[in-house]
């Protein structure tokens, strides 16, 4: 049986700018995601994303909406994310766990390499904004 991973993601936005983050350690080091990870017992998605963005970025978001589910099979695990539009309520942001971050206009996404869960997101996104 294959190992089962939830996950939170937070496609953060500002303006007309989307907020992408690098990952600075693990197999996927220098590959691009949404800011996010695991959600613990007991927790909502909004306050497990809320929490992550916390730890991760030092800021606080709001969750403004869900965009979509992502169902992904890697090598090692199968891999289940939520992932929500956010919005942030503080402009402050640390990068605690990541070695790099970017804000891209909507049509740039698709130029830097970002893990397959995280690409099939972008997808959808614009499968709704066409």
């Amino acid at each position: 049986m294959m190992k089962q991973i939830e996950v939170v993601a937070a496609v953060i936005r500002k303006g007309d700018k989307i907020f992408a983050t690098q990952r600075g350690y693990g197999d996927f080091k220098d590959w691009w995601e949404f800011p996010g990870g695991k959600m613990e017992a007991g927790e909502t998605p909004e306050e497990a994303l809320k929490r992550e963005i916390r730890e991760e970025l030092s800021t606080e978001i709001s969750v403004d909406e869900f965009i979509c589910t992502v169902e992904y099979d890697y090598p090692k695990f199968h891999l289940t994310m939520h992932c929500y539009l956010c919005s942030l309520l503080t402009d402050a942001l640390h990068l605690n766990e990541h070695e790099a971050a970017k804000w891209l206009a909507y049509e740039n996404l698709g130029c830097l390499d970002w893990l397959p869960a995280d690409l099939e997101v972008i997808r959808q996104m614009q499968q709704k904004n066409e």
